[in-house]
């Protein structure tokens, strides 16, 4: 058996790792190892071989990696967190809310509300919407 078959299972096994990890350090490593196996291919002695896996592995952790991980992260949808996630959502005024305040449940938890339009009042059990979410007071619309 040609020893560039060997380099060649490494390379699958190192790509194969990769479906394991998701960091594309593996994979890149596969990329080298299809370098030992091309020196391999082409005649290239065993120090050749490893040499060439060692300047492929490098180019491609050193220079591609980080490009490709970049441009992976930032095709990646945003998700808002925390308090951002509640903006939009509907909520049921468990407490009066008035111009001094009042409480609504928005995903189970009870918030302090107050209206966004100065005057309006909203009665226990009304539907709200949360416009935004000022400290820990929701301001809110009149919802649906």
């Amino acid at each position: 058996m040609h020893v560039g078959f060997a380099w060649l299972g490494a390379a699958v096994l190192l790509a194969a790792g990769e479906a394991a990890g998701g960091e594309l350090f593996m994979l890149m490593l596969a990329g080298g190892a299809l370098g030992g196996s091309a020196a391999a291919f082409l005649g290239a002695p065993v120090w050749g071989q490893a040499l060439a896996f060692a300047l492929v592995s490098l180019i491609l952790v050193v220079g591609v990696r980080p490009l490709v991980r970049r441009r992976l992260l930032n095709a990646l949808p945003e998700h808002d967190t925390n308090t951002a996630a509640l903006t939009g959502r509907g909520g049921t005024v468990v407490e009066a809310i008035g111009p001094s305040g009042g409480l609504v449940e928005i995903a189970g938890d009870t918030w302090t509300a107050r209206p966004l339009i100065e005057g309006e009042t909203f009665e226990a059990g009304d539907k709200v919407l949360v416009h935004q979410i000022e400290g820990a007071t929701a301001i809110v619309v009149r919802g649906l």
